[in-house]
């Protein structure tokens, strides 16, 4: 397995298939000096070790303020029971809200892990098309990429010039019995195109820079699935 890293001035990845289980999606910290956030949790199985690599980064895991839902399958919401109940607040989109509180766990997606999810309450919802979340001097930008899931969001920042994405899933899957929508998902990737990234934190394949890269990955998967 592979170290947490430093993917660029206060953003990290910690967590993923090559750094903790295959099972988890990438899991990214964002440093804002006074207070962390994370964008996802991975699948649940990983959970001391993602905190654990916090510390490897010289952080302070006892400023975990937030857990950033970018949508509501297993693989990417597991290990939210862990975190939350050592003092994080769960942030997710009003309409992932159903899969993370355990009110629909068909749209988990977690029959497809053949693992059972341990369903927490959400502490923050988002709605709209945009909303920020302030974690210590960093603002996360949450911008609603519905396709993938109804309630999917793509956070973003921008530090000393560089515009950093985290777009978890944008290659899919699709399926109907979770919400999939091909239509908002070409319409939510052209929104990503727009935003000119110059670095991309997938969800599951990793860092992607610089933004001819980040640009390119996208129509990528906007050619594939047209």
């Amino acid at each position: 397995m592979n170290k947490p890293e430093r993917v660029t001035e206060g953003v990290y990845i910690i967590g993923g298939p090559q750094i903790t289980d295959e099972r988890d999606c990438c899991v990214y910290l964002v440093d804002g000096g006074t207070e962390l956030a994370l964008v996802d949790a991975g699948l649940g199985y990983s959970t001391r070790a993602i905190l654990e690599n916090i510390e490897k980064l010289g952080l302070d895991n006892s400023l975990l303020k937030y857990v950033i839902v970018t949508h509501g399958h297993i693989d990417h919401i597991g290990g939210l029971h862990y975190f939350r109940e050592r003092g994080a607040q769960v942030v997710c989109h009003e309409l992932e809200r159903n899969a993370v509180s355990g009110e629909n766990p068909k749209l988990t997606a977690a029959w497809y892990y053949r693992v059972n999810y341990r369903h927490v309450p959400v502490d923050r919802l988002l709605n709209g098309e945009m909303q920020d979340v302030v974690v210590g001097n960093t603002v996360l930008h949450c911008l609603h990429t519905p396709g993938h899931t109804p309630g999917g969001i793509s956070p973003y920042l921008d530090v000393r010039g560089t515009r950093i994405l985290f777009g978890q899933d944008i290659h899919g899957p699709f399926d109907p019995s979770w919400g999939s929508n091909m239509e908002l998902w070409r319409d939510s990737m052209r929104k990503l195109i727009n935003l000119n990234a110059d670095i991309l934190c997938e969800g599951h394949f990793g860092i992607y820079k610089p933004a001819e890269k980040v640009r390119n990955y996208i129509e990528y998967y906007l050619d594939y699935h047209s």
